[in-house]
């Protein structure tokens, strides 16, 4: 029989996804401590805010985290003093990160090389210089490195296999030749109601108050309509797939941003004057619609010919990228072995739960590793 055996978990972010990464990790440890192939114990050791952080010199495991991180006073612990206190952990460490955090993300080769795997939807990681890029994977035991693991599924497509599709396809000799796709739950909502296959939709400035207020855009929406959130995962899945994508602002990335209201002081006044825009998407739209097509907001990154570009497209009204609903992503792998018709991966691209599952799915991954 099996000796059990205790990993300890480090979690930074209890936000949206890290508050549903919580509940699935109650979930995962009552299986696992249960498994008839031996149980593994996790013990959740430290969880961190951006104001305070909850954690016992003695690695006690958090059972009440909610209300201990409530009545908490103690502040986080600078990053180079936390990779010290996980390292003293009596057993084996996962560090999960469920921040946007770039300082987090700069630390992740430290990390690593201190022999702490970490699990992560952090996209500035990934997308961030290529340097950290190659720092984090020289570093990684799924790199080239001997340090901890590290796995990032829920960086592109929340929940969706996105990321361990496109990693399958490149080890196992297949030729990528070309990715696209609509990347951003918040924009295919947008565009779906702007421009609905079978015609109407409203004005862009009305739909995109609709997504704010449906809770699908950030709470300024400069940050998504900006394309930077979109130009991001592009440049992790072109640098899986060979390119070396210096970073996300090196390539072609269409702004919906008007150039007057790139100024604006706030959210809220940039939705108040974004409708003296609404002429120009409806040009847009009209073009579309008498060439029987829609307009959409994608990314694609062309393999051979090493380009990567965001931006509006138009699409027949029988393409499946067309025909998507609600806030739906939907990533296309045009691919040697696929011939002329891709892989598709299609499904909620958004959301703390989804998200939460592709970071709970890579936990079990490295778990798997540490044996």
């Amino acid at each position: 029989m099996p000796l059990p055996r205790q990993v300890f978990i480090a979690v930074i972010g209890a936000g949206g996804v890290g508050k549903c990464f919580l509940s699935q990790l109650h979930h995962l440890a009552s299986n696992l401590s249960r498994s008839p192939a031996g149980p593994t114990y996790l013990s959740l050791i430290l969880l961190s805010t951006s104001g305070k952080s909850i954690h016992h010199a003695d690695y006690k495991s958090l059972n009440n985290w909610e209300s201990e991180l409530a009545s908490s006073t103690t502040p986080p612990l600078p990053l180079p003093q936390l990779a010290d206190y996980l390292v003293k952990a009596p057993g084996k460490v996962v560090l999960v990160d469920n921040t946007s955090n770039q300082d987090v993300a700069d630390s992740y080769p430290m990390f690593l090389k201190k022999g702490l795997s970490i699990v992560t939807p952090n996209k500035k990681a990934f997308s961030g210089s290529y340097q950290l890029w190659n720092d984090i994977f020289a570093a990684a035991a799924n790199g080239q490195g001997s340090g901890g693991y590290i796995y990032h599924e829920s960086s592109v497509g929340a929940g969706l296999p996105v990321i361990s599709t496109l990693k399958e396809l490149v080890e196992t000799g297949d030729e990528v030749r070309k990715i696209e796709g609509v990347f951003s739950g918040t924009m295919s909502f947008l565009f779906n109601s702007f421009q609905p296959v079978n015609g109407g939709g409203g004005k862009f400035s009305a739909e995109v108050k609709t997504a704010k207020d449906k809770g699908f855009t950030e709470p300024d929406p400069r940050d998504d309509l900006n394309g930077l959130d979109v130009a991001r995962k592009l440049t992790i899945l072109a640098r899986l797939a060979g390119l070396k994508v210096e970073s996300p602002t090196s390539f072609p990335v269409q702004s919906l941003i008007p150039k007057e209201l790139e100024s604006c002081s706030s959210g809220d006044e940039f939705l108040q004057r974004l409708p003296e825009f609404d002429g120009q998407m409806d040009e847009l739209k009209s073009a579309a619609e008498k060439e029987g097509k829609v307009v959409r907001f994608v990314g694609s990154v062309d393999v051979p010919k090493g380009e990567v570009k965001v931006g509006l497209e138009k699409f027949d009204k029988s393409h499946p990228i067309a025909a998507l609903k609600g806030s739906d992503n939907i990533i296309a792998f045009y691919t040697k072995r696929y011939g002329d018709n891709p892989l598709i991966i299609q499904g909620a691209g958004a959301g703390g739960e989804v998200t939460a599952m592709g970071v709970t799915g890579d936990l079990v991954k490295v778990l798997k590793l540490l044996q």
